[in-house]
């Protein structure tokens, strides 16, 4: 496999095993294995170069050069911001020459706290995923898309029959849970994996000073099976490492696990703003040294650089993210409570963002007509019953009004709720402004969600004048 290849060597591939003991081929130029364990001389640099390459694919994709490189760099000690930058702008003129080659699929996996388990333990990453995110890599567009699986998808694992998705580590580990996702996205090859430990999150969060997110609704209740109270006001928040757990793991409402993808997906883009602050650097020694025993993976240490350069120089429109469409099962269905992947609709998100299948791209989709749920984000209360109008004119059927937003916006977003692309494409030009959203984390029942801004009310205004 040469997806990640090196711009200054010209060695054969090697090989590496992953934890399972299973060969892995690493890539052109790249030999250094990623160790499963510290040595007794230290932290090994491979541990201290990823644990700032997993926060990159995971939450930022498109940090600015100087904070990326403060992610991924051992730094002894304390290092003033002036001093860390100059080593940084060394660094970045005299290395980092490895590039993507091709394509390159990642699974990330975060690992529900394994009872009984030290933190010290390499047992801690034996737990369910509670998080599963596949991301595509691709140079030849310069993007990164973000597929998030629900943990209670309904799969069929092998030895272990029809269950959740989020079995599969806990049963295989990595491999297992590489051949489930495999197995489950249209034969997507699944090229390297990365799991972090529950701790990682609460940890890094409190190290960057908090994450600024938008919480829709109050949320307050005491959750004794997770033994989390939860306790956050409605609004734009800072939330700390505590917090922000609380926000990603909240359940009292009707979404389940399907909310908590969509709460998941906005601290995402949350930590990705938080990266592009300068005002991160000086934590980064901190944040190096905290992380190292959260990170397993068999990525090696030159296809890190190559991904970490990779990502530096993306753009925030080149990261795109979509949730895998389904629904939920009902209780006369089965005895566990499932989401029910939509295979038509897998296909579509596979295609568009995986470049998995051969569908015409130009060909609508063979599905019901788009549904469009409208969602009033503007500061006129009549916005949203003003914009169901104003499509019905021109030709949409499949609308419906949803709960206003509250938090007032600028601009119209059309949310791309179930990965749909072409048909936001669509939309957005018939409509003729708005900005188009690949994220789900719009309402859960439509396949666009149009937040609608004040930018519609300037478009009312020009058109009475004429």
């Amino acid at each position: 496999m040469d997806q990640l290849k090196s711009q200054s060597t010209s060695r054969q591939p090697t090989v590496l095993e992953n934890r399972e003991g299973q060969s892995v081929p690493t890539v052109s130029g790249s030999s250094v294995p990623i160790p499963s364990k510290k040595s007794a001389g230290g932290i090994p640099i491979a541990r201290s170069l990823f644990w700032g390459f997993t926060f990159l694919i995971a939450a930022t994709a498109s940090a600015t050069i100087g904070t990326t490189l403060a992610m991924i760099t051992p730094l002894p000690g304390a290092v003033a911001p002036a001093e860390g930058q100059k080593i940084f702008n060394d660094l970045w003129r005299s290395g980092f020459q490895y590039h993507v080659g091709r394509p390159v699929n990642i699974l990330v996996m975060g690992i529900d706290k394994v009872p009984g388990v030290a933190d010290s333990s390499e047992e801690i990453f034996s737990g369910r995923s509670d998080t599963m995110l596949l991301l595509r890599i691709d140079p030849s567009d310069n993007t990164v898309n973000l597929l998030s699986i629900p943990r209670d998808t309904q799969v069929e694992i092998p030895g272990i029959g029809v269950t959740k998705i989020n079995q599969a580590n806990a049963s295989g580990g990595p491999a297992l849970a590489r051949q489930v996702v495999t197995n489950t996205m249209n034969g997507i090859e699944v090229d390297r994996y990365v799991r972090v430990s529950t701790n990682a999150f609460r940890e890094l969060v409190d190290l960057l000073g908090g994450v600024e997110v938008y919480v829709p609704e109050r949320m307050s209740y005491v959750d004794n099976t997770q033994k989390l109270k939860i306790d956050l006001a409605q609004g734009w928040q800072t939330l700390n490492g505590d917090q922000a757990e609380q926000f990603a793991r909240f359940r009292h409402d009707n979404f389940g696990d399907i909310g908590r993808v969509q709460r998941q997906q906005t601290l995402i883009k949350a930590l990705r703003s938080k990266l592009a602050s300068p005002l991160v650097l000086p934590r980064v020694p901190s944040l190096i040294a905290m992380m190292q025993k959260y990170i397993d993976t068999n990525l090696s240490v030159e296809e890190m650089l190559a991904l970490v350069n990779f990502g530096v120089k993306l753009e925030k429109d080149d990261f795109k993210m979509v949730m895998l469409p389904g629904r939920f099962s009902t209780p006369d269905e089965f005895a566990a409570s499932y989401w029910i992947m939509d295979p038509q609709k897998r296909d579509r998100v596979m295609q568009d963002y995986f470049k998995i299948g051969s569908a015409d791209p130009s060909s609508p989709p063979a599905s019901a007509p788009v549904k469009i749920a409208v969602q009033n984000a503007s500061s006129q209360p009549n916005a949203g019953n003003q914009f169901v109008s104003y499509l019905t004119s021109l030709g949409y059927q499949n609308i419906y009004l949803t709960q206003d937003w509250a938090d007032h916006q600028s601009q119209t977003q059309i949310i791309v709720q179930k990965g749909d692309l072409r048909s936001a494409k669509t939309l957005q030009g018939a409509i003729g402004f708005g900005g188009v959203e690949s994220a789900s984390v719009g309402d859960l029942d439509s396949d666009l969600t149009i937040r609608v801004g004040d930018d519609w009310l300037a478009q009312q205004a020009v058109k009475s004048k004429k």
